[in-house]
């Protein structure tokens, strides 16, 4: 029912509501008691002070990226790579692992760079395909480097530790990082007029409200104050969950007081400040709208016995731990043809995480794997909202969407690549959490 309500075009938070309630009727047969699961789950989620951090940690991301000082890193890490083959491409990557240290959002790293990077790179004669490939695969990292919000999600799905998760995120993220260059060079070596060598000339700017980074002067002071600003918030924050000086809730509040003082440090007026907010609260109340009735969800769930059935069905089947996973990760490489990143968690993750344990998977690992595969749902057709984000930012009718997608598909490549690294060596996303936690 709740599958067949989605693939209708019904909005997930009320197919989780509407299947919640029916299923409950079915197994208790009393509206009364679906009237009484309902409101003890929304007191209980609404209490919850774990639900702030999504827009705390968001609002973190938007005053700094408001501050200009992203911009001002990536100017800084463009003039540093200038005798490297594709420095555009590679400062791009790197930038946007920066930038996903203060947003934990995707698409707000694909908004950001679009307009940041594609410029300059259309400027150079990069081949606009492989410009915007770099720039929506790159965004990827913003789900998986701390803070994160599907980390927070997967952790309030799981009853995972926050600070853990994010540590578990870090070595995955630098690994796709580091994966993703390595893929820039050898195809900039492969073919040089992907990134523009051996053009007779150099384009003006044209795209409309883009930044020529290239011939932006970026002072010493305002370098330091970004650099200085941006790393502050970041140790501030992370290192306060990390070492226990306070809790995700209370490291992102603080955050984003950091933030905003940043923000209005390099110039943010009051407008900024109030469009902030606003820009905020349109992304993060459906969310946390979403995440109650997810809560509801995996209430129904255990009170029907469907969990219990469905590990019990893959115990009984015969199957190898191998076979499951990948069964598992088809399913959310499947779903993320056709639903958000977040719907795909809160539909699945109460279900096959109990799966996953009962056969022995490694559960922060696990939880890495699934981040990855359902993140690579962005960048594949016909959904693909990272795709689109791309394409509405940069306002250029001679780049289709279908280009971008085609483009995209080495780096969904590479995140495939990525998941079979940590379930071969879970370690990799252990290593952080068990010596620091």
């Amino acid at each position: 029912m709740l599958l067949g309500l989605v693939l209708l075009g019904v909005h997930v938070a009320v197919a989780l509501g509407v299947t919640s309630a029916v299923g409950i009727y079915l197994v208790t047969g009393k509206l009364r008691i679906v009237e009484a699961t309902l409101a003890s789950t929304s007191a209980e989620a609404l209490r919850d002070f774990t639900f702030a951090v999504i827009p705390l940690f968001m609002l973190m991301g938007e005053y700094i990226g408001r501050s200009g000082a992203i911009t001002d890193i990536y100017v800084a890490i463009n003039k540093g790579l200038k005798r490297i083959p594709a420095r555009l491409a590679i400062a791009t990557v790197l930038g946007n692992t920066v930038f996903s240290f203060v947003t934990g959002v995707s698409i707000a790293s694909a908004a950001a760079f679009s307009r940041i990077a594609y410029p300059e790179m259309k400027a150079h004669n990069y081949d606009r395909g492989f410009s915007l490939g770099s720039i929506a695969g790159s965004s990827c990292l913003g789900m998986l480097i701390p803070p994160s919000v599907l980390m927070i999600v997967w952790g309030i799905l799981t009853e995972q530790s926050i600070g853990r998760l994010f540590l578990a995120g870090v070595l995955p993220g630098a690994l796709l990082a580091i994966l993703f260059v390595l893929y820039i060079i050898t195809a900039a070596w492969l073919k040089p007029e992907l990134v523009g060598e051996g053009s007779a000339h150099v384009e003006e700017v044209v795209v409309e409200g883009g930044l020529d980074t290239d011939n932006m002067e970026l002072s010493f002071g305002q370098f330091l104050i970004s650099v200085g600003g941006v790393g502050g918030i970041i140790a501030a924050v992370l290192g306060g969950i990390w070492w226990g000086i306070f809790t995700p809730t209370e490291g992102a509040g603080a955050g984003a007081a950091l933030a905003l003082i940043l923000a209005f440090a390099k110039g943010m007026n009051w407008r900024g400040f109030i469009d902030a907010i606003y820009s905020v609260g349109k992304t993060a109340a459906p969310i946390l709208i979403l995440l109650l009735l997810a809560a509801l969800y995996s209430r129904t769930l255990a009170m029907t016995g469907v969990t219990t059935a469905i590990r019990s069905f893959f115990e009984e089947s015969g199957l190898q731990p191998w076979q499951v996973l990948t069964i598992i990760v088809v399913i959310w490489f499947i779903l993320g043809m056709i639903i958000d990143s977040i719907s795909i968690m809160l539909l699945t993750v109460p279900i096959v995480e109990p799966v996953a344990l009962a056969f022995g998977f490694d559960q922060l690992s696990f939880a890495i794997v699934g981040i990855i595969a359902i993140e690579a749902g962005l960048l594949t057709p016909p959904f693909g909202l990272l795709i689109y984000t791309v394409k509405a930012a940069i306002q250029d009718d001679e780049v289709g969407v279908q280009r971008i997608f085609m483009s995209s598909v080495p780096y969904w490549a590479i995140m495939l690549i990525a998941v079979l690294m940590i379930i071969a060596f879970p370690q990799i996303a252990n290593m952080l959490p068990d010596a620091l936690m």
